[in-house]
């Protein structure tokens, strides 16, 4: 009998933030290139409020400006994970930007539609008060994530 190769695909929720890198670095070092791990670097460029800026092309200037910030960010989370021997096909970036005025569900809500297996992110490191009063992406995540396994890298 021929054995089934399953995939798993696992997302890495990131921003530019040394706890993000720390994420990446994990998954790269606990999975070392092994075969059949698909990796979805994604990052959520929260929109602005629509009256942030004073003008439309303020706004547009620094979407462009976080986007170029945003894409070399990944493309260095790209590099990590292919030194840690994951081949180039095996790693995609994502960069979505949208209104959010969760990062947690905006992260829930790409998971909604890819279902992946693994959903990846690093913690902020709050204070227990702050976490409680703003609350904590990581903790949200786990709370609310069905179906998949969440990895919080501290």
């Amino acid at each position: 009998m021929k054995e089934k190769k399953y995939n798993k695909n696992i997302l890495i929720a990131v921003d530019e933030s040394e706890n993000a890198r720390r994420a990446v670095s994990y998954v790269g070092q606990l999975l070392n290139g092994a075969k059949g791990f698909m990796v979805t670097i994604m990052h959520v460029i929260s929109e602005p409020e629509e009256d942030y800026f004073a003008t439309a092309a303020e706004k547009e200037k620094w979407i462009h400006e976080h986007k170029q910030l945003i894409d070399r960010v990944l493309e260095e989370y790209r590099q990590i994970l292919l030194d840690n021997g994951f081949v180039k096909d095996a790693v995609s970036l994502h960069s979505t930007l949208r209104y959010c005025p969760s990062m947690a569900e905006c992260i829930l809500d790409e998971w909604d539609v890819t279902r992946y297996d693994t959903i990846v992110v690093g913690r902020k490191g709050l204070s227990r008060k702050d976490e409680f009063i703003y609350g904590s992406v990581s903790s949200k995540i786990v709370h609310h994530a069905h179906n998949c396994s969440v990895w919080v890298v501290a």
